[in-house]
């Protein structure tokens, strides 16, 4: 019987670590939507950023948003393999949320960022699992 508990109290850890997971990456990528909107309106430019250079700033910008997440206190802990699962589930759910954003704004007649795109979303989160990852 203790055993069974111990699964699914380890189960329940996990479920929640990586529900928050996702919820702090999604919390930053939205954070970093908004302070970028309002970064670069003074800079706007009539030419677009490459977009290899826009990627890496993003990366970047998703590594910092990690190293800060990094001050809230872990609760959990879970296996290697889990972390490993999770690296790779939480950057392709919150690159899906931030394309989703990105289709609503449109619809919306707003600005789309390039952020608001699979692939930047992507990239901003999977840096910041990254660093989570390392540093975790």
């Amino acid at each position: 019987m203790e055993i069974i508990l111990e699964i699914l109290l380890g189960l329940f850890g996990f479920i929640l670590e990586a529900a928050f997971e996702i919820l702090a990456q999604l919390f930053f990528e939205m954070a970093a939507e908004i302070g970028l909107r309002s970064l670069t309106e003074p800079f706007r430019r009539p030419r677009p950023i490459n977009p290899i250079l826009a990627g890496i700033g993003y990366a970047l910008y998703g590594a910092f948003a990690g190293g800060l997440s990094l001050l809230i206190p872990k609760v959990f802990t879970a296996p290697v393999w889990l972390k490993l699962l999770n690296l790779i589930a939480t950057p392709i759910v919150c690159g899906y949320i931030m394309a989703k954003v990105g289709q609503i704004r449109e619809r919306r007649g707003q600005k789309v960022m390039r952020i608001d795109t699979f692939f930047y979303g992507y990239i901003f989160a999977l840096s910041m699992a990254v660093v989570r990852l390392i540093w975790r």
